[in-house]
């Protein structure tokens, strides 16, 4: 069966027709889902029925694919044996560069400008494995991440396996997470988390919680957890409650950008960001997954983190990190390095 399925999706790509290939966390089934043609199809209003990919800007245009033909099966996991990491050559421009602006957002919070803001930066590395097989490798690799395939001949070929969460809608019970905080840990101990971490998460779980007031009734928000993505470690808490207005565009537009892949005030930290970083971030940290799909119209969407995007013999590959009053330049320099593992391990296994 999933050969036939892989087949398909490899079909659909060679003939370049838009898909987009997904498992969502602790599930074992990949589902796909094929477009007919090749037509740029926009979201509108939230109430179309397809696989969203939105970008970080929200002001730009989000992608739709129609559910053409929708095919599932359960994955197998293969045990995947790592060798040596590859790491590219660092850049000692780039490295300059990040650690410049990560030292400029500490100083733009030292004035109260800033509470908080996530800086990032693009990697190029070099690619000679397929799409298909990159996704295996990450199925195999992250089964607690939402894993994705995605194409459309029009915006290119992104994946990732990314561990946040946006929105689950079901009926009126709404359901998302504030995510913020990382370290590595090479063992399967929790980590024991600095002052930083900890005022990063309860800042963007605040944010998160003023913004759907609005919107939900009986809102609640639970305990700050530690969950393992690969070799990461993040601070989690669910956030959750019933659907007061039902107009989903305004949810998600309250939602997106979080502060855990934006900053605090966002307004402010988005013309930081937008100043600084120096390069387009297209759909990394935007959303993407199922809009009204199904028989109960669930809507199912994550935030895009740990993720690359495909050109030919090249992957680019994006990683940030949340700087507050506590961050130390060299050290996210450093987070940001852990976190590229993620899906260098994906091409270079």
């Amino acid at each position: 069966m999933f050969r036939e399925h892989f087949g398909m999706i490899e079909t659909h790509w060679k003939r370049e027709l838009p898909f987009v290939a997904y498992r969502k966390p602790n599930t074992n089934e990949v589902i796909s889902v094929f477009q007919n043609d090749s037509n740029l199809h926009q979201l509108h209003d939230f109430k179309e029925t397809g696989f969203v990919f939105a970008p970080y800007d929200k002001k730009a245009p989000s992608v739709l694919i129609l559910p053409d033909k929708v095919f599932s099966h359960e994955y197998q996991l293969r045990h995947l044996k790592y060798d040596t990491l590859f790491l590219p050559e660092i850049s000692e421009k780039d490295k300059t560069y990040h650690i410049e602006i990560v030292n400029k957002g500490i100083k733009e919070i030292g004035t109260k400008k800033l509470e908080k803001v996530v800086l990032s930066r693009k990697i190029k590395v070099p690619n000679k494995s397929s799409p298909i097989e990159i996704f295996r490798n990450i199925l195999d690799t992250y089964p607690n991440a939402f894993c994705y395939c995605w194409y459309h001949p029009k915006r290119g070929l992104w994946i990732g396996a990314t561990p946040e969460l946006l929105l689950l809608r079901q009926n009126t019970s709404l359901v998302t997470v504030s995510l913020a905080g990382t370290t590595k840990s090479t063992t399967r101990n929790k980590p024991l988390w600095r002052k930083k971490e900890l005022e990063e998460q309860e800042m963007v779980t605040r944010h998160i919680a003023e913004q759907l007031r609005r919107y939900v009734t009986d809102l609640s928000i639970g305990k700050v957890n530690s969950v393992r993505a690969g070799n990461l470690w993040h601070l989690k808490t669910k956030i959750w409650g019933t659907i007061r207005d039902l107009e989903l565009e305004k949810i998600i537009q309250a939602l997106h950008p979080t502060p855990a892949i934006c900053g605090l005030p966002v307004n402010e930290a988005e013309t930081f960001i937008k100043k600084y970083e120096n390069y387009d971030r297209e759909f990394y940290t935007g959303y993407l997954g199922e809009l009204n799909m199904g028989k109960n119209k669930t809507t199912h969407l994550f935030v895009n983190l740990r993720c690359m995007q495909i050109k030919g013999d090249s992957g680019f590959l994006y990683v940030g990190g949340g700087i507050t009053s506590d961050s130390n330049a060299q050290q996210e320099w450093i987070e940001t390095v852990h976190k590229s593992e993620t899906m260098l391990n994906m091409i270079f296994k």
